[in-house]
């Protein structure tokens, strides 16, 4: 079954599950996960490893900072070494790190903005009956998707915190396209997956 044949709200929902559930991910576990990496396809995988070149130096400082900040057994006997534990905790942070960097990689590769913005609308939408407008969040997330699209590189950071304006004739049509079976069926799966790795877990 195609990607695209799922609402993208699940879309959305599946990333987000997909995400916090990298962060238990450790050991043979994870190196499993890496080998699996090929399956999110050719663009994303070089999507990924842009942005992964991008992180280089976030990636390298939780190393180091792991490495050395981790008490335990000393990888070698000479001055301030690195302990076993830190490179091993280090190591499994670095890659639990470097899968969420694929798994935004492969959402921006397979998510277009119009999926993007209607599965945002599908999140928001019970918040109308906490008296919040859905629409107001979904139309601010665009004109934060297009600043960051056109806006060249800034000099200074603060320029991102800026809100961007919208056009005051602008018109926004967000796609409705309600859920299907198989929309359904996966997420009845993905709250028995929960409940039983929740039992699996507590018990």
């Amino acid at each position: 079954m195609p990607v695209y044949a799922i609402h993208p709200t699940i879309r959305l929902v599946l990333w987000v599950a997909l995400v916090l559930f990298v962060q238990a991910l450790s050991g043979v576990i994870l190196l499993l996960a890496f080998v699996a990496l090929p399956v999110v396809g050719g663009q994303a995988f070089r999507r990924s490893g842009r942005l992964i070149w991008r992180a280089r130096w976030l990636l390298l400082s939780l190393m180091l900072v792991f490495a050395w900040g981790v008490a335990g057994t000393p990888l070698w006997n000479v001055g301030f070494a690195p302990t076993r534990e830190g490179v091993m905790e280090g190591l499994t942070h670095l890659g639990r790190l470097v899968l969420v960097l694929v798994a935004v990689a492969t959402f921006l590769e397979y998510m277009s903005v119009a999926d993007v913005l209607a599965a945002t609308h599908g999140l928001l939408k019970p918040l109308r009956y906490l008296g919040l407008n859905p629409e107001r969040g979904v139309v601010r997330l665009m004109l934060v998707l297009r600043a960051v699209e056109t806006m060249p590189r800034p000099r200074d950071w603060r320029v991102l915190l800026a809100a961007p304006e919208a056009n005051a004739g602008e018109h926004i049509v967000v796609g409705a396209r309600r859920l299907s079976v198989v929309d359904y069926v996966i997420v009845f799966a993905m709250l028995a997956a929960i409940v039983f790795s929740s039992y699996f877990f507590l018990f």
